[in-house]
């Protein structure tokens, strides 16, 4: 079991500052939130990251993420297009192997089935892209109810239905809980095509009033984080866990002291369900 920190939980910290304190917290990765990255780029250049990533002693797990990838009009799904390739050709370089995809906010109007085949369609369009780099992409459901794809299943079974070997799905566990994911619904997956899972925590609310600056450290919200790391353990899920926390307390903080608690509090949770 690998251990990542996700940019998203330092997120007013630049790039470098990410790589170091994942390495020094003790992290296996991280996963590199693409506004940082490019910023990045624009500085140091793709030497310059390579080089910090071998000082800190962690590898690059995702470039994350390529955001509102389905129901975009030809403009848009132009630029995604080259968002996408950009990342695909930067995580070939850097031996990143995964780049998260997001869907979009839904149409008014638009059936389950329609977003089931978009998503199919361009999901397809993306691995045609991202395969002559050696990229596999990972579809992120997101639990709000104003998302197109907001559950594990539904978000399980597109990737069934694109069938290709470099497509898989994000399980966040926010996400999970928000959008009503069941666990029964984690024992229906292949374990293969989850290419990686994002824990956290989140504060007592109503389902469809949570949102992510209620984020919390993994075991310091309500979440039923020991059912679902038990049912991943269950169906045989290897692959590695990443704090994912948008919390902006936690954004004023020193960074070091956030990455330190992040993984602290994710290999408690993680013991617990008997993973580590």
């Amino acid at each position: 079991m690998e251990l990542g920190l996700n940019g998203a939980t330092t997120l007013t910290a630049d790039l470098a500052t990410d790589i170091a304190v994942a390495g020094k917290a003790g992290f296996d990765f991280v996963e590199i939130w693409a506004a940082k990255l490019i910023g990045y780029l624009d500085t140091g250049g793709l030497p310059a990251l390579r080089r910090d990533l071998k000082r800190a002693g962690v590898r690059p797990a995702t470039l994350n993420s390529v955001e509102r990838i389905i129901f975009n009009d030809p403009a848009g799904h132009i630029r995604m297009l080259e968002e996408f390739q950009r990342l695909c050709r930067v995580a070939e370089s850097i031996g990143c192997e995964t780049v998260l995809v997001v869907p979009s906010p839904r149409p008014k109007g638009v059936s389950g089935a329609a977003i089931d085949r978009e998503s199919v369609r361009i999901l397809r369009e993306l691995s045609r892209i991202a395969a002559p780099h050696g990229v596999r992409l990972a579809y992120e459901f997101l639990g709000f109810a104003d998302c197109t794809v907001n559950t594990l299943a539904q978000c399980a079974a597109i990737v069934e239905k694109v069938a290709r070997p470099n497509v898989g799905l994000v399980l966040d566990t926010f996400h999970f809980f928000a959008g009503g994911s069941t666990l029964a619904s984690i024992r229906q997956v292949d374990p293969r095509r989850i290419f990686i899972v994002h824990i956290n925590d989140v504060e007592r609310a109503p389902r469809r009033q949570m949102h992510d600056a209620l984020r919390l450290y993994p075991g310091k919200g309500i979440l039923p984080l020991n059912g679902i790391l038990q049912n991943l353990r269950a169906i045989g899920y290897t692959g590695g866990f990443s704090v994912e926390i948008f919390r902006p307390q936690y954004w004023k903080q020193e960074p070091l002291r956030v990455a330190r608690e992040a993984r602290a509090s994710s290999l408690a949770v993680l013991r617990r369900a008997g993973l580590v």
